[in-house]
């Protein structure tokens, strides 16, 4: 018998209806329901709590193969939640650009180091690509750490990818008008990126 029969035929010995029974493992009604209906399996603590209610044993309610891959799942999930986590700090840290001295210019033959508020003596193009630059990767950190929990597989493709190309061309753009620090800074950034990425591959 698998997990979902299971714990219909639990459920029912005990004269529970899914809203009761979500109540009790403190889940939504749609957990129960996707769980009976054999679409997905609960997580760890979940399995502990049907099990300590209903008196049987984790191998009593899963086969040695529904615990592996229920394990492989959530530690799957944990990766992914800690990628993001450092994604999405990494991008938002940037915002350190408009306060902190990671610019140099040049007055009165003098190079000062300046943040990127305080930046006058440049090209204004450059500047407002300095700025796009900044606001779009402290933008799409926001959106990494708000979007955790989002299972749309466009989003799921596209969310290191665009943090990736967005670190790279922010560290392109500052090499290529000479500004080391804010350069050597978000290179950083996009190498920590991609060592988790290929970790985690």
């Amino acid at each position: 018998m698998e997990f979902n029969e299971k714990l219909q035929e639990l459920r029912k010995k005990k004269g529970l209806t899914q809203e009761e029974l979500s109540e009790i493992l403190y889940v939504s009604r749609t957990a129960i329901s996707k769980w009976e209906s054999g679409r997905g399996y609960p997580n760890i603590d979940s399995l502990k709590a049907i099990s300590k209610y209903f008196s049987v044993s984790l191998d009593e309610l899963l086969s040695c193969d529904a615990i592996l891959t229920i394990a492989e799942e959530e530690n799957t999930q944990k990766e992914m939640h800690f990628r993001n986590l450092v994604f999405g700090l990494l991008d938002c840290s940037v915002a350190i650009f408009l306060f902190l001295p990671f610019f140099g210019q040049r007055v009165d033959g003098v190079i000062q180091e300046v943040s990127l508020l305080s930046l006058t003596e440049m090209e204004t193009y450059i500047k407002i690509s300095y700025f796009m630059v900044v606001f779009a990767m402290i933008l799409w950190g926001i959106l990494i750490l708000a979007l955790q929990n989002c299972k749309s597989t466009l989003w799921l493709r596209s969310k290191d990818k665009v943090s990736l190309g967005l670190s790279a061309i922010g560290a392109l753009l500052f090499m290529i008008s000479l500004q080391p620090y804010a350069a050597m800074f978000t290179f950083i950034f996009l190498l920590i990126k991609a060592l988790m990425l290929i970790k985690w591959a």
